[in-house]
């Protein structure tokens, strides 16, 4: 119990680390995922703005960033996050990487959810002289507002498990933290803290993402 109570401002300052990190990095996610989300359904749907060309583009694009194991794209944009970010490590720094990640992956959970959208609903918007603005803001968004609420729910679950990763090359956060503490100095009271925080906040998020989907689904 001593050494518990010796480790909790050190859990804390982690905790908020990791919350930075993560928070820093879903803005990003929604902020530029989103509208790469449409553009690619929109680009893939005839109805809308069919452009085989482009969409390919940019779904090979997002294919590539998806296809690098997090430690390795954390370790091979190194020079850009410290040039943005002017610093070599910490929350910040690390964030760089977690928005690289999360962005084209919460752009493929939102072209999912945009794929659920019937295709009647669409048309009748474009039958009704909707503008491609109206389709987007009125349409699009409201019929997939649940499945873009589980998008980001998975999303920041995906993110906290990188964040840990990036506590590899000093990103701090809870990772960092297991890795300094659990791992290299064999403190397993450290780890296992560690580890039930973690499975403590992916809890909770997904209980509120849950929760939040399905009064979507109720309205």
């Amino acid at each position: 119990m001593s050494r518990l109570t010796e480790i909790l401002p050190l859990l804390y300052r982690a905790l908020l680390e990791t919350t930075l990190m993560v928070s820093i990095s879903i803005f990003f996610a929604v902020l530029i995922g989103l509208p790469l989300g449409i553009l690619l359904y929109m680009t893939s749907n005839p109805l809308l703005f069919g452009m085989k060309p482009l969409n390919a583009f940019l779904g090979a694009l997002t294919n590539v960033i998806r296809s690098f194991p997090f430690i390795i794209l954390i370790v091979a944009i190194m020079p850009l996050a410290t040039w943005i970010t002017n610093s070599s490590h910490g929350p910040v720094f690390a964030s760089v990487a977690l928005s690289v990640a999360s962005i084209p992956l919460f752009a493929r959970l939102a072209e999912t959810s945009f794929n659920g959208i019937e295709k009647g609903v669409i048309e009748a918007s474009i039958a009704g002289g909707a503008s491609l603005y109206l389709i987007i803001t009125d349409v699009l968004i409201p019929e997939a507002k649940r499945g873009i609420i589980q998008a980001i729910t998975l999303t920041i679950i995906s993110v906290v498990a990188f964040s840990a990763t990036a506590g590899v090359v000093g990103g701090g956060g809870i990772g960092d933290l297991a890795i300094r503490y659990g791992y290299y100095r064999y403190d397993t009271v450290t780890m296992v803290a560690t580890v039930v925080v973690l499975i403590i906040i992916v809890q909770l998020i997904q209980i509120i993402g849950d929760y939040l989907s399905q009064r979507q689904e109720g309205r």
